[in-house]
Parts: C-alpha cells; structure tokens; sequence
C-alpha cells in the first residue's frame, strides 16, 4: 500500500498478551537530522539489541513511533510524543524506532518507505491513522488509555490470558488440537487446496514471528471447533515462498480465505479478528452466504426427527392444524412463513420439521404444545435434552422474537420427557390437497321385508 505523503501511522504493542498493538510513522522527506530523542526524555530507544525482551516478550501495553529523523512530520511530532511519554510513565511503555538505523526492526510490520500497516485488525495489532489534529500529546494519551481499558476488560473477562507463545499449531488453554490444522506447503497446496471441495482458511506464518506463536493456540481451537465445515491450514510462508509469493504474501501472520471449488486460485483477505470465536464466526458467516435455506421437512418418521435434531445445534419443530381445520391454502400460508424464517437464520444451521396436529401426539407431549391450540413452535437442544417453547403467536413477527431469544441463548427451557427424543409414528406424508371428510357408508334396505318390520315393531309393543 502506498502512503500518501500526509499520512501519519501509531499501533500499540501488547506483547505475550492477545491485545498487541504497533505503530508506525514514516513519510518521504529529503532533510537529514539528528536522532529526536535523548537518555533523559521518557521515550525509550528500541534497537535490535532490546526490542524483542521489552516489546515482544515484554508485558503490558507499548505504544512504538517508527520515524525518520529527516522527516519533518516527525520532527513536529517529537515534542508531543514526549510529553505522551511523560504522562503514560509506568502506565504504558512509550518508544520510539530510528528507521535509518533500524529498518530491520520495521520490516515485520510493513514499515518501509513506501508500505505501512492501514486499517487492519488482528487483535494484537490495530493500526491507525493519525489525523493533524490527533498528533498532540493529549490525543495520543487518550488513545492509549482507551486501548489500555480494552486490554484491562480482556484480562477481567478471561478472554486473553496472557503468557508467551509456543511454536506454530501448538494447542493452549483454548481447547484446540495441532492436529486439526493442515499442515500445507508449495508441493500438496495446489491439490488439497485449490482443487478441493471444501472451503479454506490458510494461515502464512513465520515461525520467528510473535504474532504468528500468539495466534496459534487460537488457530487450533478454530480448526477443532470448524471440524467438517471449513478446513483451517498452515504454511510456512518462509520456507514456501512460491504460493506466498502467489498469493501476495508480505506480513505474517496473513490468513485468506480460499472458496470451495475455487480452481481459478481465487483468495480472499480475512478481515476479521484473532481469537477462536471471532474465527469461527467469520468462517461460519461464509459457511452461510454459501449454503442453501435449509429444507422443512414433514415429520413421518423417525429418521427425519434424527436428521434435523441430533446432528444439530437446535431443531424446530411446528405443530399446524389438522387438514380439515385448516386446508390447502391455510397450511401452505403456514408453511410458507417457516421457510421465510429458515432462509432469515439459515447461518444458525438450524433443523427445520413440521407435524399435522394429532399425528404425532407423543411429540407434542413431550414438547407441551396441546395446552396452547394450534399452529405451536417448539425448539429442541438435542445435546442438552431440552426444549423451549414458543408462547407467542404463530405470525412472522412471533416466531422472529422466540428465534432471535433463541440465537442469543435466552428463554426459559424445560427438560425433555425421559431425557431423550420423542418416538415419531411412521405415516404418510401429505399430498399436498384439501382434507375431505369421511363418507358416511350408505345402508341397503331393498333386501329387508316391511312384514318383517311390522313383525318387529309389534314384538317391541308387547
């Protein structure tokens, strides 16, 4: 990316700690000066010799100004970056890099001449654009304590637990297995990759890179948790350097997405964040812009309830009225409805059945609908044996409310009836007509005698 001459850069650095942040400055100017900063300023001079024990393997927040010392941007910054310095002391490390001297310490994280870091979230790296009015002393602080709070709430919550990174693909306390990452190079990345079927998520690493040792355990409980949905990878960007060039690789970590089928090489960029959850929810989003609204299926036998509850998060289940109360027309308005909200929360992966009131009446015991008239809506959590049922009504509106309860894990729920499934009838599915009701059986009396009734009725006179 090229820099326009009027950019500023800062990231924060939070090292060992899932929330670290960098940041750059550097601008093109033809002036040559000294370096800006001194033993008795606060800012601390980063070289080869101390970056990695105070910012890479160090604890806390560090705020890391790359500069030039010909650069006149930077020479207007240097006062301010003091006094930030002065007031953050002992609150949040405050350091400065001589590019001229130290081009090595800024390869890392693209800061060169020409490209820098811009707009980019991975948790531990947040990068930002300074505007003229943010390069004061105050605005840098507020920025900091901003992000020093978020960190502080991290640690509270549990979210990040700190501590450094192992090698690549090694599982921690998130609960992944190394095993479930592919391990990918220049030789198997064509065939299992770009000829496959499946979706991918390939991360290019560096086994030196902090970053990269940070991500690893996150990437593992990823790979675990999308078991079967999307495949999660790792190359050795280093080593491999064809498809790491192909691919436009320049940072590490840097993780793409590759689509099922994808057999044109076709990648995109991630663009989200770096814990497990946020992986998940990314991969799973694109697991939904590519999967069908998922099928409602009539409930006539066992085998469909299995299919739609067991290998499922949540199941629906709708009990519509019998054909005779509600006909044709009515139950495919019924029906209808249902699928509209199956494609709205068709990335739940939710199972999707329907039953004809009374067909299957230990189904509805189970599920207590009886009590509440028809049409009824219950979900069912098969791993945990329970249910919810829905109260409201039975309209788009309704069934949107209990459902949207349902995706932020609210609602009050019951235990199933025998901690298991309800057993399922086997019948015939419907055809899709009107109900008819039952022809009454004429009765032939042309073979009956009317001296016989005469007979019959005198008896019953006596």
């Amino acid at each position: 990316m090229l820099c326009e001459k009027s950019a500023f850069f800062s990231c924060f650095v939070e090292v060992q700690l899932s929330m670290k942040i960098l940041a750059g400055l550097l601008l093109i100017f033809t002036a040559t000066v000294s370096g800006f900063y001194t033993s008795s300023d606060d800012v601390v001079e980063l070289t080869p010799s101390n970056f990695n024990n105070l910012v890479i393997h160090g604890e806390g927040l560090w705020l890391v100004e790359f500069y030039a010392p010909w650069c006149g941007h930077c020479q207007n910054l240097a006062p301010e970056w003091k006094k930030a310095a002065k007031a953050l002391k002992g609150v949040v490390g405050v350091g400065a890099v001589d590019m001229d001297k130290h081009q090595s310490l800024g390869a890392p994280y693209e800061v060169g001449t020409n490209k820098y870091f811009f707009g980019i979230y991975l948790d531990y790296v947040f990068c930002l654009l300074l505007s003229a009015g943010q390069r004061t002393a105050q605005s840098i602080v507020d920025t900091a304590l901003s992000h020093l709070k978020t960190l502080v709430q991290s640690r509270l919550s549990g979210k990040y637990s700190g501590g450094g990174g192992g090698s690549h693909g090694t599982g921690g306390s998130s609960g992944g297995s190394s095993d479930d990452v592919i391990e990918l190079n220049d030789q198997n990345f064509e065939k299992m990759v770009l000829q496959s079927d499946d979706m991918w998520l390939v991360e290019f690493f560096a086994p030196w890179c902090g970053h990269c040792k940070n991500l690893a355990p996150q990437w593992a409980s990823a790979a675990t948790e999308l078991k079967g949905k999307v495949k999660l990878g790792a190359l050795d960007a280093t080593v491999n350097t064809v498809m790491a060039n192909r691919f436009g690789v320049r940072g590490y970590p840097t993780i793409k997405y590759f689509p099922a089928g994808g057999k044109d090489g076709s990648a995109e960029e991630y663009d989200g964040g770096r814990t497990s959850t946020d992986i998940v929810q990314w991969a799973m989003d694109k697991v939904a812009e590519n999967i069908p609204p998922p099928e409602l299926l009539q409930l006539i036998d066992g085998k469909v309830l299995k299919t739609a509850c067991q290998e499922r998060q949540l199941c629906m289940i709708a009990i519509l009225p019998h054909i005779l109360d509600c006909q044709s027309n009515c139950r495919n308005d019924y029906l209808d409805v249902l699928k509209r909200m199956g494609e709205k929360y068709k990335k739940r992966m939710w199972g999707w059945v329907w039953a004809e009131a009374g067909s299957q009446l230990d189904a509805e015991e189970a599920l207590g609908i009886g009590g509440f008239g028809y049409p009824a809506m219950a979900a069912i959590n098969a791993r945990k044996m329970k249910f919810a049922l829905m109260k409201g009504s039975f309209s788009e509106t309704g069934i949107n409310e209990f459902l949207r309860e349902l995706a932020v894990g609210r609602g009050s729920t019951a235990p199933l009836k025998d901690a298991k499934l309800p057993d399922i009838n086997n019948i015939e599915p419907w055809d899709g007509k009107d109900g008819e009701l039952p022809v009454d059986e004429d009765i032939d009396l042309s073979d009956v005698e009317l001296d016989d009734l005469d007979d019959f009725d005198k008896k019953e006179e006596l």
